[in-house]
């Protein structure tokens, strides 16, 4: 039977300081019990000497320092995990609230999980299709990679985050995918938008799906990603699937971190986050990956909002330093209708290399990749130029760019929500913009492709 301590001396927010604890250590799980009976989950934060600084997962209210009990349970935050977990909802805690049975757990697994040997790390090289041309054609997301979706607030990352997770696919026989959802601090509505999404779509049953709300408590939210991290590894590794894991939104885990530091009166870093919370990212975003004689694999695509629409903000800052690159979405192309606005110049994958060409896409890919890049930034800078001096200063040259960079963010980027377009499909559509410019224009593509698909 747990040690019961009566010596709750103060309680600040969602901190408690607990006196004259003996044996207790750092992260351990204990439970607060109130004078009428109910109970309260918690967690160790720090040990000074024999007193304890105890994290609430609920809040305090109510919380009689004379009256209420403290145990320790001697064990840290588990999630109790099994192949059941796909097709279910669960709350930041993994407590199933979408009505069905409880878990029956095949193993318990520390959520902060074990560190990956960095010398035990397969190197990203398979290609992930999303469905989603701006991603696929020219940032293409490769299997074990970590890449950001930066937004901003207003914009419909929802809708972009909600249509990868039900179009997201590996290509290949017999490839087990499944998706990892982790919404942190949404609305009701929003969690309702997603949840009927996958389940319309029929996405849900690959789907295994966490949903921490706003008025949740802020403690909860910095244990959600936890938890969606260790049913993706559990699944990755122990049952050989590719999972891809999207959490949405970074920027609410990143505000309840500094509440929470704020709370033990830590001293503040940049713009008031605590000084670890690159070290925090870091924790959390390196448990993607793969793994050296594992078939399975955890690709993630974090999605934050960026504050004040900036990038040098921390949040996006430390994300952009850890992750292989960022996707970002336009105010600007957002208010001109496109759907969804991604801003493919700044955006940007590391490994996109590394996922495409024969074999994996298609042999045409990279080179026509790079033109469309600069064709379109071409096209871009005509633009600008055409609103400074008026039409009639562009040269007929210029004058196709600028006509090639509306044709693009119509047709190539600006494919909607519901549009599940094949690697195919993407590179063909290409071709098709590509065409709008003189053969002699496309410097990047070698004859041979040239006469294959430009002359087609």
């Amino acid at each position: 039977m747990p040690k019961e301590y009566r010596t709750i001396q103060e309680v600040s927010g969602p901190l408690m300081i607990v006196r004259d604890v003996e044996n207790v250590t750092y992260n351990e799980l204990g439970e607060i019990e109130l004078a009428n009976g109910e109970t309260r989950r918690c967690r160790v934060l720090e040990i000074e000497g024999t007193n304890a600084v105890v994290q609430l997962f609920e809040s305090s209210t109510g919380i009689n320092l004379e009256e209420s009990k403290v145990r320790f349970s001697g064990r840290q935050m588990e999630l109790g995990v099994s192949e059941d977990m796909l097709g279910r909802v669960f709350d930041g805690l993994g407590r199933p609230i979408d009505g069905g049975p409880e878990i029956i757990p095949e193993k318990r697994l520390d959520v902060n999980g074990a560190p990956m040997n960095p010398a035990a790390r397969a190197f990203p090289a398979e290609f992930i299709q999303t469905g989603i041309s701006a991603i696929d054609g020219l940032n293409t997301l490769v299997r074990g990679q970590k890449l950001p979706i930066f937004s901003a607030s207003g914009l419909p990352h929802m809708n972009l985050a909600a249509q990868i997770a039900r179009q997201a696919k590996v290509r290949g026989k017999d490839e087990n995918f499944a998706v990892v959802f982790a919404a942190l601090g949404i609305t009701f509505e929003e969690s309702n938008y997603f949840v009927e999404s996958f389940r319309e779509s029929g996405a849900l049953d690959r789907t295994v799906m966490f949903s921490n709300l706003a008025n949740d408590p802020a403690v909860e939210r910095i244990a959600t990603p936890k938890m969606a991290l260790t049913a993706a590894e559990y699944l990755a590794f122990e049952k050989d699937m590719h999972v891809l894991v999207i959490l949405t939104d970074i920027t609410n885990y990143a505000d309840a971190l500094r509440e929470v530091s704020a709370a033990r009166k830590e001293v503040p870093g940049r713009r008031g986050y605590p000084g670890y919370l690159y070290t925090d990212l870091a924790t959390m975003y390196e448990r993607a990956g793969r793994q050296l004689g594992k078939t399975g694999s955890i690709t993630m695509i974090p999605i934050l909002t960026m504050p004040e629409d900036d990038k040098t903000h921390p949040i996006p800052d430390l994300t952009g330093y850890i992750t292989e690159g960022q996707i970002i979405l336009s105010r600007e192309l957002y208010r001109k209708g496109l759907q969804p606005p991604v801003d493919v110049l700044p955006s940007l994958s590391r490994l996109k290399d590394k996922g495409i060409g024969e074999g994996k896409t298609r042999g045409d890919h990279k080179n026509t990749m790079n033109q469309l890049f600069a064709a379109y930034s071409r096209g871009k800078d005509a633009k600008e130029l055409m609103t400074i001096l008026g039409e009639a200063a562009l040269t007929d040259i210029d004058l196709l760019y600028a006509k090639f960079a509306d044709e693009f963010e119509k047709k190539y980027v600006s494919q909607g929500y519901d549009n599940d377009r094949s690697i195919e499909e993407t590179l063909d559509i290409g071709w098709e913009l590509l065409r709008l410019l003189p053969r002699s224009e496309l410097k990047r593509i070698s004859d041979k492709l040239l006469d294959e698909y430009y002359d087609a």
